[in-house]
């Protein structure tokens, strides 16, 4: 049971409990149940009422935040794919026609024949 709905319980059995044991405590003695019962008894309704409501806006929170991600993810997919390989191109371009060009040194002889000249 989530939370939401755990509250929500607890709320509706806390404020059953006050008006049914006012009800029985009037009908019987004619007075009502002791000031400190009451108190609790609406504070625990209190406090789950509002735990219900947080419980609420947080699903609904949890709900946006995902809906955003997808979102991004395919947007990001969707210009990953029509970007493409498209930059390096122009990078190497750009890196060719700005750079000087470099002489082309052979690499020398390695091992034994290194060696025997």
């Amino acid at each position: 049971m989530t939370l939401k709905w755990l509250a929500v319980v607890v709320g509706t059995v806390s404020l059953t409990l006050c008006v049914t044991g006012n009800a029985v405590t009037l009908a019987v003695n004619g007075e009502q149940l002791p000031l400190l019962v009451n108190l609790v008894t609406l504070t625990v309704t209190g406090t789950a009422v509002v735990l219900a409501v947080l419980a609420e806006l947080n699903d609904r929170l949890n709900d946006r935040i995902s809906a955003l991600t997808e979102f991004l993810v395919a947007r990001l997919n969707e210009l990953e794919s029509g970007a493409g390989d498209r930059n390096s191109g122009f990078v190497e371009g750009y890196l060719l026609r700005h750079s000087r060009e470099a002489t082309v040194v052979p690499i020398g002889r390695r091992g034994r024949e290194a060696a025997e000249r």
